[in-house]
């Protein structure tokens, strides 16, 4: 049977930068709750003579095995169904220990081989905190290794500690023992146990594990014994004999069990003059607090630290919003002067090619129409992309891993509370900046199904780095930078207009937000690079041969002059509505599929990448409008259907060709006036 690694805990804790850092780069480290909201695997070499390789499996962060979300109930799922050959890793955040450790007590009642990475011990000591390993080691009777993962310290050793453990067999989980609480809950755990064990509950997990669900009122664990316990249809203390074994087997009825267990929890209930379920969390929250007063030395007081200087500042009512508008500004800034930089130099270089094609095919040939079609799409994708979109993702990362994201979260809870959203709804927004699909996908971090539905409809507004693209590359470079910043404060005011809109249609009340403030990091360069080149190659290996065979396409197309039949059919439309040249109508058409098409596309159906020679600075502001709002790309269609429905995608699809249409239109005729 194959070898499996699970990493386990809470967000935020550095989990998903171990993974990265020993599989290679397949999933997305964040410094934000929630982002890892489906797991992600890989494989690992364990033993190098051998090449016995391990599966090790990234699940979504989770504060607790009692489920309260999406990424919870998909971490708790998975752990639960596990049976042979895995060993747990369980990932804690050592400079916050006693929140940490809730999460471990609960993850060693299940009795599985576990070992503790005692993560940001860095973090810790910066708190003067000195964690003694091996004292923790003996109390949790569980290997405890230090390690930084984003610096790879003790990394290897943690790995190494499983490998040793896939051959320590059945007796290693033996020697688990758990850690006990009062002597009052132990006497009611012990005997629920007995009760479990005298029904022989077919369950996989150790009997003191449910007896401990059963007091928190795990719903999961409670649907199985109803369901299990209403199939016993023998009277109380009847007998019945197995024909195989022969032996005689006491039976206890639904009624019987049922009542046994509820005066149980009675029983705890009254001595603790609380609910069971807060009994046993306030029980295991006190000896985490025990157990990290016994292993943990606090040295003489710190210096403030200069991270929190920095967040009275960015975190203020007022200067934090303004820094935040000053960040969001150079960010764009820095994007367009890289790109205008750059954008010449692979443009120009692309005259060179193709006067070299002419002069061997000649330029009425069909065979230079491809040629031609190949060298405008490879050099677009090159020329255009690269100069915005690289930069875009590395300050995107450089954001997400220094803790910012969490707090621009932060600061636009109340602004989203005003619209109607959770403040958590941001999260999805700011990633639909990078792009749409993942926004989406991200939206499984919202509990609400209503707040899912009308965040996922706004993500597909969200000027994404395709229409990125088209706005610095069209807007910005033929017109001016504040003629691009124009467009993207006009979104956000329409996505706050329709934000409400929505809400108000789809009223709910909105929770507060309860949201864990990440500690600044300096990003490691490595990862940022990793990190950066794991959104780009999605463009590279997919984008670029689409804008390849989409520009070809377009030229033969041109070649057998089909073009004037689309572009007519659509002119009452490009022409008589939007006030465009008709040869805008197929580039529309294949920005569907993605949307920097419709910019690479434009420069092949205008025959130059001088646009302004034949559009005017109002066309063009109208034309980049309609494609920021018009239909989404096929890859963000898809993303709706499955995180949505058919119906919502398709609903979506329309209401944001008829916004766009609306706001192009609406663009035309103020440009005229002025």
């Amino acid at each position: 049977m194959s070898k499996t690694i699970i990493l386990v805990g809470q967000p935020n804790c550095g989990k998903s930068t171990i993974f990265n850092y020993i599989v290679g780069y397949k999933s997305i480290a964040s410094n934000f709750p929630g982002i890892t909201v489906k797991y992600s695997k890989g494989e690992v070499v364990l033993d190098e003579i051998t090449k016995e390789t391990a599966t090790v499996i990234d699940l979504p962060g989770t504060y607790s095995l009692q489920t309260t979300d999406e990424a919870e109930l998909e971490a708790v799922k998975y752990i639960t169904s596990q049976t042979e050959d895995v060993v747990l890793i369980n990932i804690i955040d050592a400079s916050t220990l006693p929140r940490s450790l809730e999460l471990t007590l609960q993850l060693i009642e299940l009795g599985m081989p576990m070992i503790v990475a005692l993560n940001m011990i860095d973090e810790a000591e910066r708190k003067g905190l000195r964690i003694n390993d091996e004292k923790l080691s003996e109390i949790l009777n569980l290997p405890v290794i230090k390690t930084v993962g984003k610096k790879g310290f003790g990394v290897y050793e943690v790995f190494k500690e499983a490998y040793k453990m896939f051959y320590k067999g059945k007796n290693n989980q033996e020697s688990f023992k758990p850690v006990s609480y009062s002597l009052t809950i132990e006497k009611i755990i012990d005997k629920i146990v007995a009760i479990l064990e005298k029904i022989k509950l077919p369950l996989k997990w150790n009997y003191r594990y449910i007896a401990i669900k059963i007091l928190e009122k795990d719903k999961i664990i409670g649907e199985f014994l109803n369901e299990y316990l209403s199939e016993q249809k023998i009277h109380p203390n009847s007998k019945s004999v197995s024909k195989k074994s022969k032996v005689k087997v006491n039976k206890i009825t639904f009624t019987d069990v049922s009542k046994k267990l509820n005066s149980y929890i009675n029983e705890l209930e009254k001595l603790y003059g609380e609910d069971s379920s807060v009994v046993i969390s306030s029980a295991r929250h006190s000896t985490s607090l025990n157990i990290f007063e016994e292993v943990t030395t606090i040295g003489k007081k710190i210096k403030k630290d200069f991270r929190t200087k920095i967040d009275d500042v960015l975190m203020h009512p007022f200067w934090g919003y303004f820094s935040l508008a000053i960040i969001l500004y150079l960010s764009f800034w820095i994007i367009f002067k890289i790109g205008n930089l750059l954008e010449p130099v692979f443009i120009n270089s692309t005259e060179g090619i193709l006067k070299y094609f002419a002069s061997i095919f000649g330029e009425d040939t069909l065979l230079f129409s491809i040629s031609n079609g190949l060298v405008m799409g490879l050099g677009g994708g090159i020329g255009i992309v690269i100069p915005y979109l690289l930069p875009f993702f590395i300050l995107l990362s450089f954001l997400e891993d220094t803790g910012y994201l969490a707090r621009i979260a932060y600061l636009t809870d109340n602004i989203m509370h005003k619209i109607g959203l959770h403040g958590l709804s941001i999260v999805p927004i700011i990633f639909g900046y990078g792009c749409t699909v993942p926004a989406i996908l991200a939206t499984r971090i919202l509990k609400s199904p209503r707040d899912k539905l009308i965040t996922a409809t706004l993500a597909t507004f969200i000027p994404c780095s395709a229409r990125m693209i088209v706005i610095f590359g069209l807007v910005g470079f033929f017109i001016s930078i504040k003629a691009a910043i124009l467009i993207y404060i006009i979104n956000i005011v329409i996505i706050g207009v329709l934000g409400k809109f929505i809400s108000k249609a789809i009223p709910e009340v909105s929770p507060g937000l309860i949201l864990e403030i990440p500690k600044y990091h300096l990003p490691s360069i490595k990862l940022l690079i990793s990190k950066t080149w794991f959104r780009l190659k999605e463009f590279v290996y997919v984008a670029i041969p689409l804008l390849i065979v989409g520009s070809i396409l377009l030229e033969v197309i041109n070649y057998f002059q089909w073009n004037n039949s689309i572009n007519n059919f659509l002119s009452p439309f490009t022409v008589g509505v939007l006030g465009l040249p008709s040869v805008v109508g197929v580039t529309l058409l294949f920005g569907i599929m993605r949307k920097e098409l419709a910019l690479i596309l434009l420069f092949s159906a205008l025959g130059t990448t001088e646009v302004t020679s034949f559009m005017s600075t109002n066309q063009i502001f109208t034309f980049t409008v309609f494609v920021t709002f018009y239909i989404p790309c096929l890859a963000t269609f898809a993303a709706l259907a499955k995180e949505l429905t058919m119906k919502h995608a398709f609903i979506i699809m329309f209401a944001s060709f008829l916004l766009a249409m609306i706001l192009a239109v609406l663009v035309r005729f103020i440009g005229q006036i002025f």
